[in-house]
């Protein structure tokens, strides 16, 4: 870690230096825009002085390039997420969430029913709301019977006995946030 650090700072100077002369700035132009003295500037891309956040983020501003460009900062890293699905009584849900604890987010895909259903609802601890992404899903609800098609959504207490199946000869598809002691999503719209 040491290394890449001692590596980054003494690629700075000659940055410095190479961003400027492409740029066609004097030292003295330079000094005039970032209130840097003409002798630090100097020091800087020679390597006889360190660069400290105080002096890389104005010139970082004059030069019109993001600070880690400036120092030649490494990559943060691969932004994809590698999603494992979980198979589980025929259906496949996808975490979209990685932390434990606090509301989860899942993709679901409920295959179609092939013959009658026997919705068996269920209860336990927590709270859920689920969007329909595509297809129909049934949705028993206590008493109710309800049937979710693609773009709508539903919110409920998961002590309230529930079901969900595919309702209709295509698989549905949703995302569900699901918070295990009862917190709930809150979508708001602003203006």
């Amino acid at each position: 870690m040491e290394d890449e650090l001692h590596q980054a700072l003494t690629t700075v100077g000659p940055r410095l230096r190479a961003l400027r002369k492409e740029r066609e700035i004097t030292l003295a132009d330079l000094s005039e825009a970032t209130g840097i003295s003409e002798s630090t500037l100097s020091r800087l891309e020679s390597g006889g002085r360190k660069p400290t956040l105080e002096l890389l983020l104005p010139l970082a501003k004059v030069h019109g390039v993001p600070l880690d460009e400036l120092v030649g900062a490494p990559a943060t890293g691969d932004p994809r997420i590698h999603l494992r699905p979980i198979k589980r009584h025929g259906r496949t849900f996808i975490p979209l969430t990685r932390r434990a604890g606090g509301i989860q987010a899942f993709k679901q895909i409920i295959p179609p029913a092939h013959g009658p259903q026997v919705p068996t609802p269920q209860t336990h601890e927590g709270y859920e709301w689920l969007y329909v992404l595509s297809g129909r899903v049934r949705l028993i609800l206590g008493e109710q019977d309800l049937e979710l098609k693609a773009g709508e959504a539903a919110e409920f207490d998961t002590h309230v006995p529930h079901w969900m199946g595919a309702a209709g000869t295509e698989p549905a598809e949703m995302l569900c946030l699901f918070g295990t002691q009862g917190e709930r999503a809150h979508v708001r719209a602003t203006s």
